[in-house]
């Protein structure tokens, strides 16, 4: 096919010359002639339309005429094809003009199948389907190679394929059921299913691919999203529409802290969240799904849900693993864009979906310093850093106060109150920081009366930033608290000021706001 239409150009560009067609139309003739794939006659009826055009228009070539140069003129010079529509909403999305054409397989190489057709290759990132198997086999379309063939990547495993084997072609990318529905349900890479409860009731249904939103309809506007974690809300704040990371390693307290945000902005904004799962132990994402069970987070009803999940579990293959995301991103999408929902979104791990398109061996550390974390930061809008020291000191969320950092923390966009409480937060944990050396080998004596009152007010702090959580009421025994941000502020300004120093700094720990810490110090003084 690719030798005739070589053969058809030639003759084409041969034959304008030889009449002094202008230079223009030969350049139409052959844009036109790119989108061909079919035979030498329907060339040859694009250069037949395209030649009148240059001397006296002998052939007019009205699409769907038969043109005096005895060849059926086609407008266009070409076959049309319907691009999948971007648009999320209800009912599936349009279908392509290739939609149920048949291929076969010619080649299978681990997760990536080639495919050839006879005639019109499907265009890239439409969903081919594989007849028969089960579970359900997707291969996504990433390449055109030529010859009709095009190299597609493999949802799922791609044992007993074999070549000949046919495929059919969707219309459409890879789409997936959205709406509430969704929510308490945990679904795969292809929008099924997969926690045995049932297909998911909805006719709602959105494709995984979508154009960005163009700039002018961005907000640039700086909203702090309040999570009611003091030392979140205070030290390192999270901004609307911004993308958050999670460092730290084993057991340190990620996925309460992933939870507890999801209940807080649940509780506090009345929106969803989207949890997807990506390259995750498949054990993990069992745990986290009877934790949010157990948290109060999903229930059986999605009405009273608050999350939906997405997994592409570590055993998949790396062509689910990195297009998991984009299925947690259209639900999240359809919520904020569709229903008007706050929207927080979870991809854990984010490195495993950049490392499903190399497929490079990670040995996960608590080394920040790595390359494959270091490259994430200059995405993101805050860091959230958990430290495996402070989780060790009993302290709970084991969040870093001094680690982890925020582009909005800026006295013009929190403001000057809340910046100047931060800052001396973070100046006093330094300096007791500084002083630990000191302590650990001479003792607290050998400080000064400055440095003493600093060491005390640092440990108060320490411990006020901890704070019990809804989501961990069954592990801890201590009722879950969401603090306002206003409140927040004034407890730790308080702490400063000194106005608390007559206070033992065990009252302090594990409360919500400053009058919390009152009534337990009071608690503490009877039952002395």
């Amino acid at each position: 096919m690719r030798i005739k239409l070589v053969i058809a150009v030639k003759f084409l560009i041969s034959a304008m010359l030889a009449r002094r067609v202008p230079r223009k139309s030969i350049i139409d003739a052959i844009k036109k002639l790119q989108g061909l794939r079919s035979d030498v006659g329907t060339a040859l009826a694009a250069f037949s339309m395209t030649s009148s055009q240059g001397k006296d228009a002998k052939c007019p070539g009205e699409a769907g005429k038969k043109s005096p140069c005895g060849a059926p003129a086609k407008a266009g010079g070409g076959t049309a094809k319907a691009a999948p529509s971007p648009a999320t909403g209800s009912g599936a999305p349009p279908k392509s003009a290739t939609a149920g054409a048949k291929g076969r397989i010619i080649a299978v190489i681990g997760a990536v199948v080639d495919v050839q057709y006879d005639a019109h290759l499907p265009p890239i990132l439409n969903a081919l389907e594989v007849p028969g198997r089960t579970p359900k086999l997707i291969l996504e379309v990433a390449q055109h190679l030529g010859e009709n063939t095009c190299r597609t990547i493999a949802m799922d495993g791609t044992e007993g394929l074999v070549r000949g084997q046919p495929v059919v072609d969707t219309g459409a990318p890879i789409t997936i059921p959205v709406g509430e529905p969704t929510l308490g349900r945990i679904i795969n890479v292809i929008g099924e299913p997969i926690d045995e409860r049932g297909p998911i009731q909805t006719d709602k249904f959105a494709p995984i691919h979508a154009d960005a939103p163009p700039f002018v309809e961005m907000s640039v506007e700086q909203e702090i999203l309040v999570t009611g974690i003091k030392v979140v809300d205070l030290l390192a704040p999270y901004v609307k529409g911004g993308k958050i990371g999670l460092f730290g390693g084993a057991g340190v307290g990620k996925t309460v802290l992933i939870m507890e945000l999801i209940n807080n902005v649940a509780k506090a904004h009345g929106g969803f969240s989207v949890f997807a799962g990506v390259g995750e132990r498949t054990r993990e994402g069992n745990d986290l799904y009877h934790e949010m069970k157990v948290g109060g987070v999903i229930t059986d009803d999605y009405k009273t849900s608050k999350v939906s999940l997405v997994y592409g579990q570590m055993n998949e293959p790396p062509g689910a693993r990195a297009r998991v995301a984009l299925t947690g991103l259209t639900l999240a999408e359809h919520f904020r864009d569709k229903e008007g929902q706050d929207v927080l979104l979870f991809i854990d791990n984010i490195f495993r979906f950049t490392q499903a398109g190399s497929e490079a061996v990670y040995v996960p550390a608590d080394d920040l310093t790595d390359p494959a974390p270091a490259t994430t930061f200059a995405h993101l809008d805050a860091t959230t850093v958990l430290s495996r020291a402070i989780a060790e000191l009993g302290v709970y969320p084991a969040v870093d106060p001094l680690d982890s950092t925020s582009r909005v923390m800026d006295p013009n966009i929190i403001g000057a109150e809340h910046y100047g409480v931060a800052r001396g937060v973070q100046k006093i944990l330094q300096d007791y920081k500084s002083l630990q050396d000191i302590i650990a080998i001479l003792g607290m004596d050998e400080l000064s009366e400055d440095d003493k009152l600093t060491v005390a007010r640092a440990r108060k702090i320490q411990r006020f930033l901890s704070q019990p959580f809804q989501v961990a009421e069954v592990f801890t025994g201590h009722a879950g608290k969401l603090v306002k941000l206003e409140e927040t502020i004034k407890g730790f300004q308080k702490i400063l000021g000194g106005e608390l120093d007559h206070i033992p700094e065990a009252a302090f720990y594990m409360v919500g706001t400053i009058e919390d810490v009152i009534a337990k110090a009071q608690e503490l003084a009877k039952s002395v």
